[in-house]
Formats: structure tokens, sequence, C-alpha cells
């Protein structure tokens, strides 16, 4: 209320030169209703306190994301309004709420979002606005407590792709030239999506009551080097149905499955102005850091061609080359030829622009790949468009109802933590 000193003033003055009673009442009046409004708002603003809490620390994109919020008065004059602004930097996520709280009391609440887009991101900080209730003052807080969110890419089952393998003797798949029964098993190891039926040891299997499959002293297996080609001017589609996310999802899950499998996985990409390079090993530690380098990739400039010259000098002679592109011309498959006569063996993950919306035909670039003996999976918009590799279950409850009426938690979040944003 700007006007309430100009009254003041105005009355001041007025009694000063022409005093009169009610001159007097109104400016005592007025003179209160300011004293009370700087009272209240001091009040508020040394006495309210804002918390916020949230669940996860990383996320996969779909999942589910749950933050508390605790307004507390420890003043004697209540807040009747406090509106609170969310600054957090998370896409389509909104926080900010309008509220109240009494003089000794709190007022606690959550909200909920979805994950929408890959990234790194901030939660909070949080600014909160009120005032007292006759609006002659108008208090502004901030609390800086903030915390990073990282939205890594989604892990979903894939359909059948076999990744040609190459390498030192170990697992993978026969070289033409060995004959399966000369073949003696090493080990064992948990059956994966796209394995052969004919490697699995039912023995092991109905003992443990889950699939296994045999390794293989004879057969080749290499270091899995994972390609995403980031080439802006060859992607196609938007948003989530895009070749640049598909090979991000792609990537992902390729590189689960891979170190899920005991292997060494690396990933090589050209995103933005920067090579990403993370060389190929084996663990959780690898796992968790593709995800990282993958939610944070966004397109550049360099073509797949350049990519694969770029980085030859550095790969192994006897690895695994798994590459994802939507590079349909073939231009690239000339720089893969020398890789090859090195003992190099590559799958290469060709997407079919056409079903994201864009333009060109795989035919031709199937064709050099397969003169080469190069095995090619050609991957539409259908592939991870399935029910089944919709992405996304963290932070999300799921329930069943029972025949008494019961509803049931058949699934929970893993981490049921709250961590107070600082």
């Amino acid at each position: 209320m700007r006007i309430l000193p100009v009254l003041v003033g105005l009355l001041l003055v007025l009694q000063l030169t022409m005093p009169y009673r009610g001159w007097l009442i109104l400016l005592v009046g007025l003179c209160t209703l300011w004293l009370i409004g700087f009272l209240w708002a001091r009040s508020l603003s040394r006495k309210l306190q804002l918390t916020r809490e949230v669940r996860f620390g990383w996320v996969q994109v779909g999942d589910g994301l749950e933050e508390r919020f605790v307004l507390t008065n420890s003043g004697w004059a209540p807040a009747v309004w406090a509106e609170i602004e969310d600054h957090s930097t998370l896409p389509d996520y909104r926080a900010g709420r309008a509220t109240g709280v009494g003089g000794g009391e709190l007022v606690r609440w959550h909200t909920q979002g979805i994950c929408t887009r890959r990234g790194l991101f901030t939660l909070g900080p949080t600014s909160l606005r009120t005032g007292d209730p006759l609006g002659v003052y108008t208090v502004s807080l901030h609390y800086p407590g903030w915390a990073t969110l990282m939205v890594v890419p989604p892990i979903v089952p894939l359909p059948t792709i076999e990744v040609a393998a190459g390498g030192k003797a170990g697992e993978g798949r026969p070289r033409a030239n060995a004959f399966e029964r000369t073949v003696s098993t090493s080990g064992v190891r948990d059956y994966l999506p796209g394995d052969t039926v004919r490697w699995i040891h039912w023995p092991v299997s109905a003992h443990q009551d889950s699939l296994y499959v045999r390794l293989f002293d004879s057969i080749p297996a290499g270091d899995w080097w994972i390609f995403l080609d980031l080439d802006r001017a060859v992607q196609a589609g938007q948003g989530y149905v895009s070749t640049e996310e598909h090979g991000v999802i792609l990537a992902a899950s390729l590189a689960d499955r891979g170190i899920r499998a005991r292997r060494s996985v690396g990933l090589v990409a050209h995103g933005g102005e920067q090579l990403m390079w993370r060389p190929p090993q084996a663990g959780e530690g690898q796992r968790w850091a593709i995800l990282r380098d993958l939610a944070l990739v966004t397109p550049g400039p360099c073509p797949l061609a350049e990519l694969l010259a770029r980085v030859r000098p550095a790969l192994g002679q006897l690895a695994s080359l798994i590459i994802i592109t939507p590079a349909v011309d073939g231009r690239w498959v000339e720089s893969l030829v020398p890789l090859l006569r090195r003992g190099a063996v590559a799958t290469v993950l060709l997407f079919d622009p056409v079903s994201f919306g864009g333009t060109g035909e795989v035919g031709g670039t199937l064709a050099l790949l397969s003169n080469l003996g190069v095995v090619c999976h050609v991957i539409n918009r259908e592939v991870l468009d399935r029910p089944q590799a919709r992405p996304g279950h963290g932070g999300q409850w799921e329930w069943r109802v029972m025949p008494t009426g019961r509803a049931v938690p058949i699934r929970q979040p893993r981490d049921l933590g709250w961590k107070v944003l600082s």
C-alpha cells in the first residue's frame, strides 16, 4: 500500500497548518496501521522457514519425481498468504504453490512430476513472497538451497540384436571355421535377451531355477566400442520420436546389456563441439559413467566418417564395433573398411529415417555392408515404440487390488529416503 506514507504525510501537513481533530484521529489510525503492518512483516521475515526435500538423485527419463515442502512459522503473526516460486530447471515440472500458515504452525505438502527429458538439471533455489494482511508491507525471502538431478536415458528391453563378436578367446559368436563340437565350456552366466537357445546350460538352469548360458573357450570376444552418430545433418524426427533420442536409448540399453554380461564397454560420440571418448571398462561404475555421458550429449557437426577416421589409431585390432547411425548415404562405410582390415568386427544399427519423418532409403547402405560381411540391423520407430519398451518406472508405485478390496503395492520406489536441498 504505497499510498499510506503519502496519506500520513498529507495529514501531518494539514494538522500542522490547519489543526483539526479529524485530521489527528486519521493520522493516529493510519500510523497505528503502519506500525502493525511493520511489526507483522518483521515477524514474517524473521520467523518463516521453508524446507525442501527430494527423493532420488539419479533418475531415468519417464521416472517419477517427488518433493516434500515444509513451511514453518515460529512467530506470532500468521502468513495469511504466501506464494512459493520454484526456480528449478527441470523441464515440465512446476513446484510453485500459493498457501498460508498460522502463527506457531507449519504446513506440509508434496509435489510430484515426471522426468521428460534427459540431462543435468537443478531443483531449487526457491523464493517466498508474503506480507501483512493489510497490504502495507511485502516480504520477499530467498532460500538458496538446491540440488542437482541427473536424468539419464532409459534402459529398455531390446529386440534380438546379435552383436558380432571379435577379439580373443572368450564369449561371443562362433567364427565360421570353428566347430561347435570342439568347444569347451569355461563357465556360465545369466541369460540375456538375444542369447541363442543353443547356449543355454540346462542342468545349471534347472538347479538355479533361472536361465544360464555357457561361456566358451574357443569363441572370440572383444571389447565393445559403441559409436553413436550425433551428426545433426543426418538426424530425423523431433523430441522423443527422433533418431537422436532413439540412438541414445539404444546406446544406453546396449551398454547395460554388455556390462551385465561382464564385458568391457566403451563409448565414442562427438556431441556438440567435443569428442566424447570413454575407453572400454567393465563394472557398475562404467555403466553409470556411460549413462551420465549419454544424458548430456547433444548433436554436433561431426560426420560419422570423420569420427571413425579420427579414432582409428586408438582402437584395438580385435574390437567389436557397434555403430548406431541414421546416415543412410553410406559415405561413412569407406572409413569403416580400414578398421575391418585390422581385424575389428562391426555391427551396424541403421535407422530408417522415413519412419521418423525424414527422407532416405536404407537399401544402398545395406548392400554395401552386406558385401563387406558386416551385420546390419535396420531400426525403425516401432522398435522402441512398443508398450514393453516404454521408459521409466522409478519413483512410481504400482498397486494390485486384492479380492478383499485391500490395495497391495507390487512395485515401489527403490530409494524412499528424503534429502534436504542445501
